[in-house]
């Protein structure tokens, strides 16, 4: 029989992979080119098919860069994790460059699925993280896009973050960019300060609220929302445009199979639990109606006299 904590650890793993699949079904071209059309406003006036063609094959967080190596590697095929010697590591989830305009200019860009926005949970703000990714973003570039002081060839840099903890109305879209103001004097016009933004893209946790206004948004709860793959499949497609290729389907048919597994395994987990805590109020009640006092019945039944206290007062025993 499974323990409490092998089944822990199951769960545990299964959600990692999980996890996995998530970046692995974004980290679609597809999908890439949707999130750049709606957020990004390089690309708002290209249509889909362009996007998807001037999109360099992303990377999806898999394999750890040593401290040192990520500037003797080149963006395209950019690798998933930054690295300074005497600096912590960080891992991108997906991590690649697109083009826009006809002049084709290259943008860097990082794509991160973020299951809360909490501070309290996170332990920190979510701003600073985004900040700090951009950073990294930025600076990674010396020697790779630009050597020496050759700044001007410093690429625009983007950080996008789908959050999927909103409230039923809290559905949104934000940017954090730089904004130019002058303290004194005569304006100057710097043509250059967009080269660095995050975008906030906040999904809500409910999967039965009604569909977003926003089509992005909507598409993006669709494709992780907990549904059977062929259900998922037919509505990615006709409402939104998917085409269904062999990969497509395929990153589909493996989130939705663990998104099942996860579901089967929680719902397993809770009445093991509900068992297990019915035999404990059983022998508790038993041995109250015996006439064993409370801290005897807590010291044989290795619970808190406060738990027992609540057992008896959850049966009538006592008040």
């Amino acid at each position: 029989m499974d323990t409490n904590l092998s089944q822990t650890i199951d769960i545990t793993t299964e959600r990692a992979r999980y996890d996995e699949y998530i970046k692995e079904i974004l980290s679609d071209k597809q999908i890439l080119a949707r999130i750049l059309k709606y957020t990004l406003e390089e690309f708002q006036d290209t249509d889909i098919d362009t996007i998807i063609a001037n999109i360099d094959e992303p990377e999806v967080s898999k394999v750890r860069v040593e401290p040192g190596h990520t500037n003797t590697e080149t963006i395209k095929g950019a690798p998933t994790e930054d690295n300074v010697p005497g600096e912590g590591k960080i891992f991108f989830d997906i991590r690649f460059s697109a083009y826009s305009k006809d002049e084709l200019i290259k943008i860097l860009i990082n794509i991160e699925a973020q299951k809360s926005t909490n501070t309290s949970k996170l332990g920190y703000h979510l701003d600073n993280r985004i900040i700090y990714y951009l950073g990294r973003m930025i600076s990674a570039q010396k020697e790779v896009e630009f050597a020496k002081s050759d700044y001007d060839n410093l690429k625009p840099v983007r950080s996008i973050w789908i959050c999927m903890d909103a409230g039923d109305n809290e559905d949104s879209i934000n940017r954090i960019r730089f904004v130019q103001d002058t303290v004194f004097g005569k304006d100057i016009e710097f043509s250059n300060i967009n080269k660095v933004q995050g975008i906030i893209i906040r999904l809500r946790s409910n999967e039965n609220v009604a569909e977003s206004k926003n089509s992005l948004i909507a598409m993006l709860e669709e494709l992780l929302k907990r549904e059977p793959v062929d259900i998922k499949k037919q509505r990615l497609s006709e409402n939104f445009g998917l085409m269904m290729s062999v990969d497509t389907e395929r990153r589909l048919g493996d989130m939705c199979n663990l998104s099942q597994v996860l579901i089967d395994q929680g719902e397993e987990k809770g009445r093991v639990k509900g068992r297990e805590e019915g035999r404990e109020e059983g022998k508790v009640v038993a041995r109250f109606e015996d006439g064993m006092n409370i801290e005897t019945i807590a010291h044989k039944s290795q619970l808190s006299v406060e738990r027992v206290k609540a057992i008896l007062k959850e049966e009538g025993l006592i008040s």
